[in-house]
């Protein structure tokens, strides 16, 4: 009887762990921050200076059950500028919660194809040493800020078509992306927005993006358009997008808004939103990023 008693409450336990919804969870206070995490500083997952990521390991992930997710954050900057240290606020939230988070760096100043490569081999390198860190790889979130949000779209949408050349090894499935700020569609308007623009910094944000001479091919732009792989199986995607970005124009959302999946796909549009959000504008897209991730 004992025994019969003592399993019905551990199953309770298991239930109780797997309905436990992101949305309700109390934010942690940063002590409470502190003692559950143990933080891995510049991790390399490759041979390049630039090839690091930070790994916060949370005590508190697998009480979450099906929600236990690991969040991958990748950086913007044009794939030229900045690095993971740069937008720290787009991860607090998720560190508040007690989620699995990495923050990612890239390969800078060489190019989409290169720096788009690199959220695949960090995945497949934390795949292959993920005795060291016990991260759920079968419920990944990819996510990012402009040009970071653009390589987690790309890989995300891809992954299910073979014709991609950058695989993700047995073990990781991708649940999940959101996406701020960065381009589904529409390469080629981008790399025009930054070549032809006054300020030289922009220029050469615009020429490095590929490492042809002038404006890339659009067969050559399409493999790196997440639109190219999009279809019905891909995971669900939580977009925001500002109405008066000028540096990913809402052009280049045209032809992928009505493609979107009702009951899916979730989307944000602010009309007087720039390219990157206001503090208001941020807090109001994470309550129902949580509120896209519960559903998940």
């Amino acid at each position: 009887m004992k025994t019969a008693i003592y399993l019905i409450l551990i199953f309770s336990i298991f239930l109780s762990s797997c309905s436990k919804k992101l949305t309700d969870l109390q934010d942690l206070s940063p002590e409470q921050q502190t003692s559950a995490y143990k933080v891995v500083r510049d991790a390399s997952y490759g041979s390049d200076a630039e090839q690091v990521m930070d790994v916060y390991l949370s005590q508190k992930a697998k009480s979450f059950g099906k929600r236990n997710f690991t969040v991958v954050f990748i950086h913007g900057g044009g794939y030229y500028f900045s690095d993971k240290s740069q937008e720290e606020r787009y991860i607090e939230p998720y560190l508040r919660k007690g989620l699995n988070v990495v923050n990612l760096n890239y390969r800078l100043k060489r190019g989409i194809p290169l720096a788009t490569s690199d959220l695949t081999n960090a995945l497949n390198y934390l795949e292959a040493n993920n005795t060291k860190y016990g991260l759920n790889l079968d419920n990944v979130i990819v996510t990012g800020f402009s040009a970071g949000a653009h390589i987690a779209t790309n890989v995300g949408f891809a992954q299910n078509n073979p014709e991609y050349p950058n695989r993700l090894d047995k073990g990781i499935t991708i649940k999940g992306i959101i996406n701020f700020s960065g381009p589904v569609d529409g390469v080629d308007v981008v790399e025009r927005v930054f070549t032809d623009h006054e300020n030289d910094q922009f220029k050469a944000v615009g020429k490095a993006l590929f490492s042809s001479e002038g404006y890339e091919s659009k067969e050559n732009i399409a493999i790196y358009e997440p639109i190219t792989y999009f279809d019905p199986n891909d995971p669900p995607i939580f977009l925001w997008q500002g109405g008066l970005d000028d540096q990913i124009p809402p052009v280049t959302f045209e032809r992928f808004v009505p493609m979107m999946r009702k009951g899916k796909d979730v989307r944000i549009i602010i009309p007087t939103g720039k390219h990157s959000p206001n503090q208001e504008e941020f807090e109001k897209a994470y309550i129902e990023l949580f509120k896209f991730l519960d559903l998940l």
